[in-house]
């Protein structure tokens, strides 16, 4: 196979789901009723990557079926599964331009729904990546960050102080309740009741984020939905906030402070996540401790210890030099 099936245009903000082909439209819709079904082990951040990931593998599928690139059925074939698996991994390696780490991540996707069509994951080893610390922000830009959620409404204000004070992902932001948030005179904590992988955990309320959710509490009581809605964060009809708004909220107080936002810029919403746990890590708190507050493995908080790209290019700049 040489995999020379057009490229699919990247998925821009707003943009609307890459399109199943119909051939293999019957096998996507069970794969999207097994990963939306409630009480399913992954959370909605994961659902939406996965669906979207095996969206484009499919719609690059067709393609390449279309130009005969793919010979056979990869949806039951095990061998034509390996190499269509194989070959989709060089397309977003050299045809995307996709990094190591996104790579990886669609093949994760993938495997998942060739799990689902008992055939099992496929025979694509992994890219070996680069170690390096998740992507947080920089000392400067967290400043601008700050003083532009500041000057936000109070339900961004909130949003944006739970994702840097608390290290909480967008999806448990969005699925808290008002019962999750407990605060008294001097101190408070919030209640994350089922995280990523159904991790249970309480993170205290930093200052900061105890005053801004007073803030928002004290405004949602006017909004529409509030004496029926449990949520914490309520949309204007009163329904519980989507994730997508909840995004919409925070990418404009980052247009504010001058943030680029994107998959490859300088902001997106987990970046908040990755900057709180970078700065606990450096500020020399126990890993073991900033685990549970952002309830992630002690692997994954490790990280947080490595370099940064920003670290790399510092180093680099402080070379002697002859002039």
């Amino acid at each position: 196979m040489n995999s020379e099936a057009p490229p699919t245009p990247p998925r821009r903000p707003g943009a609307l789901p890459t399109p199943v082909p119909p051939q293999f439209a019957e096998a996507f819709a069970g794969y999207e009723r097994k990963l939306t079904a409630p009480g399913g082990p992954l959370d909605g951040d994961t659902v939406r990557a996965y669906l979207s990931r095996v969206r484009q593998f499919l719609a690059w599928l067709d393609q390449a079926v279309e130009v005969d690139d793919v010979k056979g059925d990869p949806l039951t074939d095990p061998h034509v599964r390996d190499s269509a698996a194989r070959d989709y991994r060089r397309h977003l390696l050299t045809a995307r331009g996709r990094k190591l780490s996104t790579v990886n991540a669609h093949l994760t996707g993938i495997d998942d729904f060739y799990r689902h069509l008992g055939l099992g994951p496929a025979a694509a080893k992994r890219q070996e990546v680069p170690k390096a610390a998740p992507r947080a922000l920089t000392d400067k830009a967290r400043t601008r960050w700050l003083r532009a959620a500041q000057r936000a409404n109070p339900r961004g204000k909130a949003l944006a102080y739970i994702g840097y004070y608390a290290g909480v992902r967008g999806g448990e932001a969005v699925a808290l309740d008002l019962a999750d948030v407990r605060i008294s005179a001097r101190k408070g904590v919030l209640v994350v009741r089922y995280g990523k992988g159904g991790r249970y955990r309480e993170v205290p309320l930093h200052p900061q984020l105890r005053t801004a959710l007073d803030e928002w509490i004290a405004e949602r009581a006017t909004w529409p939905g509030a004496a029926d809605n449990p949520a914490l964060f309520l949309n204007r009809r009163g329904g519980r906030l989507s994730t997508r708004g909840a995004y919409d909220e925070l990418r404009a107080i980052a247009d504010d402070a001058g943030l680029e936002v994107g998959r490859d810029a300088e902001f997106t919403p987990h970046v908040l996540r990755h900057t709180a746990g970078t700065n606990l890590i450096r500020d020399g708190q126990d890993v073991v401790l900033v685990a549970e507050i952002l309830g992630q493995s002690l692997e994954t908080t490790r990280r947080y210890s490595l370099p940064t790209d920003a670290d790399k290019q510092a180093a680099i700049e402080r070379l002697a030099v002859d002039e």
